[in-house]
């Protein structure tokens, strides 16, 4: 099994105001006061509610690094909407090494990063043989991390699940098992107990600040087993409280 890291830590430099959005979440807060994210297994979990940061901070992680804020790798540069947070201008990146490969997957804007590879006339082969609007939303996600994540690269994936049924997460496992193996790091924000679950694997919650928490204490873990335990006293809970 590949340990290759990349991204070794990311802490904050400086506060360039307190009037941005961000100063108002948990991890920003915690960040501020020294406190910094280590990277110490190849593949790691952002989690927490909506509204929480876990995409803030995964774009600010991405764009620091190099990356295109709506995806791609860090030769794409293009830009449909002007939305990139400046708090990628306080964070330092630790790195212990140089990644080959490299991709910023944003679920958000992937509409837009297919359409700027068909402009581009880049080789299709590279994602899967067709053009990613030919297929559909998941298979043009797997398409593109089966065909072109090669290995010996750093993955930066937010919710990658949107798109994906539950089988095809667990394809999802296996595609980021065998590139781990390939000594690949991934950094991925999720809400997928699925993909929670890849083993030796280290989750950060972003609900009360950053917190490291075992896959059976998050809170995604416990509502998806009780509501799979027993889906009618659930609704009947929720509807009737």
């Amino acid at each position: 099994m590949g340990n290759r890291l990349y991204l070794k830590e990311v802490r904050l430099t400086r506060c360039t105001s307190n009037d941005n959005y961000w100063c108002r979440l948990p991890f920003y807060k915690v960040l501020s006061r020294g406190v910094s994210i280590p990277f110490s297994c190849p593949v790691t979990f952002i989690v927490g509610e909506n509204g929480c940061g876990k995409s803030t901070l995964i774009e600010a992680i991405a764009v620091a690094m190099g990356y295109n804020a709506e995806g791609g790798s860090k030769n794409f540069t293009f830009n449909t909407r002007d939305t990139t947070s400046i708090l990628c201008d306080e964070l330092q990146i630790v790195k212990t090494g140089y990644e080959k490969d490299g991709f910023f997957l944003r679920a958000e804007s992937f509409y837009n990063f297919a359409t700027n590879i068909e402009e581009l006339k880049l080789n299709i082969d590279n994602y899967g043989g067709k053009s990613l609007h030919d297929q559909s939303h998941g298979e043009s996600f797997l398409a593109l991390i089966q065909n072109r994540f090669r290995g010996k690269g750093l993955y930066i994936l937010d919710e990658p699940e949107s798109a994906l049924s539950p089988m095809r997460q667990m394809t999802l496992l296996l595609e980021i098992n065998e590139l781990v193996s390939k000594d690949s790091q991934f950094l991925i924000a999720t809400h997928s107990p699925i993909l929670m679950a890849y083993p030796n694997s280290d989750i950060y919650s972003l609900d009360n600040g950053i917190n490291k928490v075992k896959y059976n204490e998050t809170e995604h873990y416990n509502i998806m087993r009780y509501f799979l335990n027993n889906p009618d006293g659930a609704i009947n809970k929720l509807f009737n409280q």
